[in-house]
């Protein structure tokens, strides 16, 4: 295992995931849930953002070539997403989805919108591409990356297990308060994911 390549490799992972960032949001989505059910829902979005990554890493330019799919794209349809996901939070439609489901089938973000594309993100997924084709494919050099995108995902799920506390520290109009305003931000965000798409179109200038 290189260390300049691991750091490289982590310092870059974490600055796209950005651990710290999504403890707000994890708090957000999974609010009104037990501690057991946030530990599940924590889980399962590191566990899918992992394997999501590590294709990614391993095979994931050659699939996206396989079908015809270029990163520009994959950008743009990971920001209309985000963007579905910031107008729920604004308006809590979340809520009113709530009290449609019965108590034995709550929402499960884990998938959706953690693990793609808050954790595994069209950024995150490109970098995975990105870090795997400037090493030539080498089997170490792609389990070195691997290996540091484990690591950022661990302090993700660590960051996530000690969300319940920053609940309780803000309280319910606290969360409310952060709720809308990660929501203006998470729709800046998806429109940037749209014009970073349409700049590598070269539609735009940069």
């Amino acid at each position: 295992m290189t260390p300049d390549l691991f750091l490289t490799a982590f310092v870059t992972l974490f600055v796209i995931i950005d651990p710290i960032g999504l403890v707000p949001l994890f708090v957000a989505l999974t609010q009104g849930m037990s501690s057991a059910e946030r530990r599940r829902v924590g889980f399962r979005a590191i566990a899918v953002g992992f394997f999501l990554l590590a294709a990614f890493g391993i095979a994931g330019e050659s699939l996206l070539a396989l079908i015809g799919i270029g990163m520009p794209a994959f950008r743009i349809s990971g920001g209309m997403l985000l963007f579905l996901m910031a107008v729920d939070m604004l308006f809590e439609r979340r809520s009113e989805r709530r009290e449609k489901q019965t108590a034995t089938q709550p929402p499960d973000p884990s998938v959706f919108p953690l693990a793609m594309p808050l954790i595994a993100g069209p950024g995150a997924l490109a970098t995975m591409i990105l870090l795997s084709s400037q090493n030539n494919g080498d089997p170490m050099a792609i389990l070195t990356i691997n290996a540091a995108m484990a690591a950022v995902l661990a302090l993700s799920l660590i960051l996530f297990r000690a969300g319940g506390l920053l609940e309780r520290a803000l309280g319910h109009t606290g969360i409310v308060v952060v709720t809308r305003l990660l929501g203006i931000l998470l729709a800046a965000l998806s429109v940037q994911f749209v014009l970073d798409g349409i700049r590598d179109l070269g539609l735009i200038g940069a």
